[in-house]
């Protein structure tokens, strides 16, 4: 807060306390006056609009990051049982709860599914995208589990429920063993997975929308034969790298139909509300197996505005 946010509550307090010392020696302050010591305080207190300016659009955005709570929208993402160790065969399972503490058993269809179940270790590797099964007697959502190895996971839950509220909700879960951190140290654009060759284009500004284009080729030829897969030729999670914030990000054009082909490039539009590294996680489908190509992106910061008036050009005098 400013000096004069400060000077303000200050100068509210002396109302409070003179007003009582008036009160009870039955000296009364002219209503007139307290009305304007109390509008000259809730006015130093309130950001101007350099403020707000100087703040920057990123600080406006970080209410639109997810997957960093386990509560939000009236949903509660209560506690995940998994297996404990890497390598034992388990059950990953947890249920949704609503504002009152009610398991939730509707949800609508999002991307072809009803949750899409997103899990990755705390480094950014170990990435996978799989789609529970719900007990709607329960409300418990569950699928077979095994860790690959030991480590702090992120698991997301991203869904929407019924009335068309979606949310994001995330949860940590430790897997024990010996750990060795593997996270990125550079931003890479390429990727290599089952025989495809993956490339993402584009440049990314913090606060704006972005276009990021991925284009798919195997042994040097356009791939035109991408599938559909959650109602789009690709789908593409990115992760805010340091807290492992969740971004929504869609990709351009209608929904395809089941039997529609399309390549090599897909089309997307990331919003990254701040400036830093972010970690990409592109799933594409072809002959009905799904593939993953992972990337590392660096958000670039916007250009600071220009305020009216105070241009480089300008006439003489």
């Amino acid at each position: 807060m400013n000096t004069a946010g400060r000077l303000g509550i200050y100068g509210a307090g002396l109302v409070v306390v003179f007003g009582a010392a008036f009160a009870t020696a039955g000296a009364l302050v002219p209503d007139a006056a307290v009305s304007a010591w109390t509008d000259q305080a809730r006015h130093d207190q309130t950001p101007t609009e350099q403020e707000r300016h100087t703040a920057g659009p990123a600080a406006a955005q970080e209410e639109d990051m997810s997957g960093v709570t386990i509560a939000a929208s009236g949903y509660v993402l209560g506690p995940i049982s998994a297996p404990a160790d890497p390598g034992a065969p388990g059950e990953l399972s947890f249920r949704i709860t609503d504002a009152l503490g009610d398991p939730v058993t509707g949800y609508e269809t999002a991307h072809d599914k009803q949750l899409h179940l997103i899990v990755v270790r705390s480094d950014g590797t170990a990435y996978r995208h799989v789609h529970p099964e719900l007990d709607t007697a329960t409300g418990t959502w569950s699928l077979p589990w095994t860790w690959d190895a030991a480590g702090t996971y992120r698991v997301y839950a991203d869904f929407t429920g019924q009335g068309g509220v979606s949310a994001t909700l995330s949860r940590t879960v430790d897997v024990a063993g010996p750990l060795a951190p593997a996270a990125p140290t550079d931003t890479r654009t390429t990727a290599s997975v089952d025989g495809f060759d993956v490339r993402v284009r584009g440049d990314v500004v913090a606060g704006t929308g972005s276009e990021l284009t991925v284009e798919v080729t195997r042994d040097g030829e356009a791939v035109t034969t991408l599938e559909p897969y959650l109602g789009a030729f690709g789908h593409l999670v990115a992760l805010r790298q340091g807290d492992l914030a969740y971004l929504h990000v869609h990709a351009h054009g209608e929904e395809p139909q089941a039997e529609e082909l399309s390549g090599p490039e897909v089309r997307f539009t990331v919003q990254a509300p701040t400036a830093g590294r972010y970690l990409l996680y592109l799933d594409f489908q072809v002959d009905g197996t799904v593939h993953t190509a992972p990337f590392v992106i660096e958000a670039a910061a916007p250009m600071a505005e220009t305020p009216a008036g105070t241009g480089d050009d300008h006439e003489g005098h």
